[in-house]
């Protein structure tokens, strides 16, 4: 088997037709590596001329030493790390694919070295983080809520909401606002929106806004949506930014608390998405609404209520006390950076 450096192009080649994250599609790479000053590298592993594995970094060289992420911080990315796609079944086949792609791109960018600090968050297909624990990472699960939408219509999906949701959701007819699906302009008042969010907590926003313009304009039209909700006069009430890959919705950026006439406007912007997840042949391969995270206790109690399996995924990090002290500086310098 043969670990090559691929061009995006390349990338975009070799990226099965299912099983990965938004993110690993080569335009949202490219847009990530114009925004961060680690450079991109992208790794394949081949068996002949068959793609059986991929893998992104970001590395970059600082003060504290050297970085490799996947994916970069500050942006907004649920999820990066390996992809596999095996051309067998056969488990002892996959499991020598995911060791060697492990073993081959932690040879190439260093991260034996005692000052690379190492860090990635792992798609949910990828369930097999073992290869890392066994050059000496360690593991941390974490969890995200992902709604099944696959066969279903808006009506059964509600069935499984708890009373209080399936009651919001219900008044969308009742109600005079209209929830339609808009543009580049539009995402970016609803960027407006999570950033005076974050600032009533004293939080840097999640992205930049040039960073959000560049990725919706150079991703497909069919991989991003922005629903707006507004009153009978045009005002904008609240927004939802979201993305898609072959598999899932994301639940990206957005959805910043706002009522109409004592409902939630949030709720109703939720039910637009879903009813578009289970009804429009475009979006007939999406199987899943990913809510985005099942990590904060404050957030899940809303997040529960949509019925949705909680799905885990893994975060691999360097190990050891004198990764934890370079981990506390780049957080701070990371931090420093936006």
């Amino acid at each position: 088997m043969d670990i090559e450096r691929l061009t995006l192009e390349e990338w975009g080649n070799a990226l099965p037709a299912t099983g990965y994250e938004v993110f690993h599609e080569p335009d949202a790479l490219g847009v990530l590596d114009d925004h961060t000053d680690a450079e991109l590298q992208l790794y394949g592993a081949f068996k002949g001329q068959q793609p059986v594995g991929l893998l992104p970094v970001f590395v970059g060289d600082r003060s504290i030493g050297r970085t490799v992420l996947s994916p970069p911080v500050s942006f907004s990315v649920p999820r990066l790390g390996p992809i596999l796609d095996p051309a067998s079944p056969k488990r002892h086949k996959r499991e020598r694919i995911n060791r060697e792609l492990t073993a081959g791109v932690i040879d190439a960018v260093g991260v034996g070295d005692r000052t690379t600090l190492f860090r990635m968050r792992c798609p949910i297909e990828y369930v097999d983080p073992r290869p890392y624990e066994w050059n000496d990472f360690s593991l941390e699960p974490k969890f995200t809520y992902v709604l099944d939408c696959e066969g279903e219509t808006i009506e059964s999906l509600m069935k499984g909401f708890s009373k209080s949701l399936r009651r919001e959701m219900r008044k969308k007819d009742e109600l005079d606002l209209s929830i339609e699906r808009e543009g580049i302009e539009s995402a970016l008042r609803v960027y407006e929106d999570v950033v005076e969010q974050y600032r009533t907590h004293d939080d840097p926003p999640p992205i930049s806004r040039p960073f959000l313009r560049d990725l919706l304009t150079s991703l497909d039209d069919e991989l991003w949506r922005v629903y707006v909700a507004r009153s009978p006069d045009g005002e904008y009430q609240s927004g939802v930014v979201t993305l898609y890959s072959p598999d899932l919705a994301y639940f990206w950026q957005g959805g910043v608390t706002a009522t109409y006439e004592g409902v939630s406007v949030n709720s109703l912007l939720h039910r637009a998405i879903l009813e578009d997840i289970c009804s429009d042949p475009t979006l007939e391969s999406v199987t899943g609404y990913d809510l985005v995270g099942a990590n904060t206790e404050r957030l899940c109690e809303y997040k529960a209520k949509f019925n949705g399996d909680l799905r885990q995924y893994y975060v691999v990090e360097s190990s050891g006390l004198e990764m934890s002290l370079a981990k506390s500086a780049y957080q701070t310098f990371s931090s420093a950076l936006k």
